[in-house]
């Protein structure tokens, strides 16, 4: 690392979600002059949402690109310095009072006195070209987020785990009917909530079932479905179809650095954003695998710029003390 550039700083945020910006405009209104690296998708999954309705203080709703812009501009407005860059590598520190270190884009290393981690989850798609075309015209990865566009109308849900039957009951609720594509012959969710998609009327469930095509141009019209037992194709009409396969926490650079569970979300110490490595601290997605919805990375990400804000005020009073001991 000596021959890389170093800077040293107060507090670095990684990522530029809801979490992200919110952490930021908490730090910097508390003076920790933050620096953010927005990552390869600034602005995180709101940036594929053509329009965020449930975020408190739209009554009108916003498009997600343009709340993302607005989150960033407030963040600066206080001071925030949002930077263009990956990070590549850390090294956190065991120790308290500790600095951590930081790589970007395999070439500038940042010393850290503390770190907010936000670089939330990515959302798992199947992949299909026709799909990935109409993200955001009918194709969603949350029911919570964008069901309510679907109300009083047909649509269609693939998954077999606990957040395909949750998200499906949750549908069930608001639209006509909800088709259910599981792709084996058995659902992989719980005995529970396996109950509570059988017990509404209003969804059919298709075992062994796959799509291989979502039908449309500009928004979802219907999909086309395949049994991969016998091959057997057939098309139905939906004007929605919601992925629920899972999300992938975007972690990889901090394995062995910070405890995780065994699919990568970061654990976090009880009520706090605290991870096991002193001044480092987790917010929104990368460490929440039940809410996953924009205002709740927000308050986490209050909530990561606070506990930083005390940590560093800990940190800062503990060597005053030892000045003056000393």
């Amino acid at each position: 690392m000596s021959d890389k550039k170093t800077e040293r700083i107060k507090c670095l945020i990684i990522g530029s979600g809801p979490a992200g910006y919110t952490a930021a405009i908490y730090a910097a209104r508390a003076d920790m002059n933050p620096i953010m690296y927005t990552g390869m998708e600034p602005g995180g999954q709101l940036t594929t949402t053509t329009e965020v309705d449930n975020f408190p203080g739209y009554p009108d709703g916003i498009d997600g690109p343009e709340m993302m812009v607005q989150l960033q501009k407030q963040a600066e407005r206080f001071g925030t310095d949002v930077r263009i860059g990956m990070i590549t590598e850390v090294d956190f520190s065991d120790e308290i009072g500790g600095i951590h270190k930081v790589c970007v884009d395999n070439k500038t290393w940042i010393e850290a006195e503390s770190v907010i981690i936000s670089t939330g989850a990515t959302a798992k798609y199947l992949g299909l070209p026709s799909e990935q075309r109409l993200r955001g015209g009918g194709v969603s990865a949350c029911a919570v987020c964008d069901g309510f566009f679907y109300k009083n109308q047909d649509v269609a849900i693939v998954g077999g785990g606990d957040t395909a039957a949750e998200e499906a009951t949750y549908l069930a609720n608001i639209c006509t009917n909800v088709t259910m594509l599981v792709r084996r012959d058995e659902m992989r969710a719980s005995k529970a909530m396996q109950k509570r998609v059988q017990k509404a009327k209003n969804i059919d469930m298709l075992y062994n079932t796959e799509i291989d095509e979502v039908l449309g141009e500009q928004v979802v019209e219907g999909i086309r479905m395949f049994n991969n037992k016998t091959d057997e194709k057939e098309n139905i009409e939906v004007t929605g179809l919601f992925i629920a396969i899972g999300h992938k926490p975007n972690t990889d650079v901090f394995e062995g650095q910070v405890e995780m569970d065994e699919t990568g979300y970061i654990f976090t110490d009880a009520k706090s954003t605290k991870t096991n490595k002193p001044g480092v601290f987790a917010s929104g997605d990368v460490q929440d695998k039940t809410y996953r919805q924009a205002v709740t990375a927000a308050g986490t990400g209050c909530m990561a710029s606070l506990d930083a804000e005390r940590y560093l005020a800990e940190v800062e009073s503990e060597e005053e003390e030892e000045k003056v001991s000393v």
